[in-house]
């Protein structure tokens, strides 16, 4: 399933200083209800809610090849986690990796993504 993504610096802004955190060890998961939803669902042609995505690494990660690989295992997790979970729609989810994220494996930063959308309500249910 493809990733709907965040580009704009002002929606990351308003995700950090609105929105609902839960730091871990590996990563850090901001969640904001978004606003433009509605507008979203009439583009996609699905015509169904999506929940937009944004991923950061900052240079305290490392070099361009470090922060792309930590960026490729969460987007993968990420990814794991809407197949294998019915999650909530309608929302713009940040994923801040830390340096932790960078020594990690896929398995890993799932699990925490996993508790973490529990710990924020972003989860319905587990599908079967």
């Amino acid at each position: 399933m493809k990733i709907f993504s965040l580009k704009e610096n002002h929606l990351f802004s308003k995700t950090y200083m609105l929105g609902r955190k839960v730091v871990g060890k590996r990563i850090v998961l901001y969640v904001l209800p978004d606003k433009n939803a509605y507008l979203v669902k009439k583009k996609n042609p699905l015509k169904e809610k999506l929940n937009r995505v944004g991923i950061t690494a900052s240079k305290k990660i490392g070099g361009a090849v470090q922060r792309n690989r930590v960026k490729r295992i969460i987007r993968e997790a990420y990814r794991r986690l809407e197949k294998e979970n019915e999650l909530k729609k309608g929302f713009l989810v940040v994923v801040s990796a830390r340096t932790a994220a960078l020594y990690g494996k896929t398995e890993d930063v799932y699990k925490e993504l996993l508790d973490a959308a529990e710990r924020l309500d972003l989860i319905e249910s587990k599908k079967l």
